[in-house]
Parts: C-alpha cells; sequence; structure tokens
C-alpha cells in the first residue's frame, strides 16, 4: 500500500517504535493481518500520531496512561521503548504508572511498572 497517510505514518511509526519492530511486523504480515498493519500504519501512524495538536511526548505519556488501563502489557513493552525514543525519562514514566495506580488500579500499574523495567534493562538504561 502507498498513500500519503501510509507513508506518513511508515516514517512516524519507525521513528517511535524502532525499523527493525516496524519492518518486522510489515514483513511478517500475510494475507490474514496485511490489512490490518496497513489501516494501523495509515490511520494510527499517519492520522493520529502525525496530527500536530500534540507533540509525540504527549502521545506518549498518553497512550502509557491507557495501555496500563486497559492492561495491555505487550503493547506497554512496545509504547515504553518509543517513549524513551520520544524523550521520556524513566522517572517519568514511573510517575505515569503512579498515576495510573490510583485510577486504573495497582494490579495493572504493578504490570507495566514490571514490563517497564524489563525494557531499561533491555534498553541498557
Amino acid at each position: 500500500m502507498s498513500s500519503a497517510n501510509f507513508d506518513k505514518g511508515l516514517k512516524i511509526r519507525r521513528e517511535v517504535l524502532g525499523s527493525e519492530y516496524v519492518d518486522a511486523s510489515i514483513n511478517n504480515a500475510d494475507d490474514f493481518t496485511q490489512d490490518l498493519q496497513e489501516f494501523v500504519t495509515a490511520n494510527c501512524w499517519g492520522e493520529i500520531w502525525g496530527r500536530p495538536g500534540l507533540d509525540r511526548k504527549t502521545r506518549s505519556f498518553l497512550n502509557l496512561a491507557m495501555l496500563t488501563a486497559l492492561n495491555r502489557p505487550n503493547e506497554v513493552k512496545l509504547h515504553v521503548r518509543g517513549a524513551i525514543n520520544n524523550g521520556l525519562t524513566k522517572d517519568e514514566i514511573k510517575e505515569v504508572f503512579l498515576q495510573a495506580a490510583v485510577y486504573c488500579g495497582v494490579p495493572a500499574s504493578l504490570d507495566s511498572f514490571k514490563i517497564a523495567k524489563e525494557v531499561f534493562k533491555e534498553m541498557g538504561i
């Protein structure tokens, strides 16, 4: 697929999540998942992440909080890495998860803290 939103989304997605992850996701797509990869890249990344209303750091704050609330550990892991790439510090990520503990529940926050520690270790930070 090639459209303005897809191309824009692919660029942003690579900058936030890393080319290795994004290229693997797209290259490993098959007949069943290809449409989803195209949708996510064009709409989530090109249309929404590409909007001028919020900077990437703010979008990362929001994603970490929402993904914690939804208890989506795989996405939390991915977006902790993206948050670091977008300039968040470990202390800022900690504060997001502490805030989420109050409003989303301690178990969800505990899981996000655990996942973040794994990512920090993998990234050497």
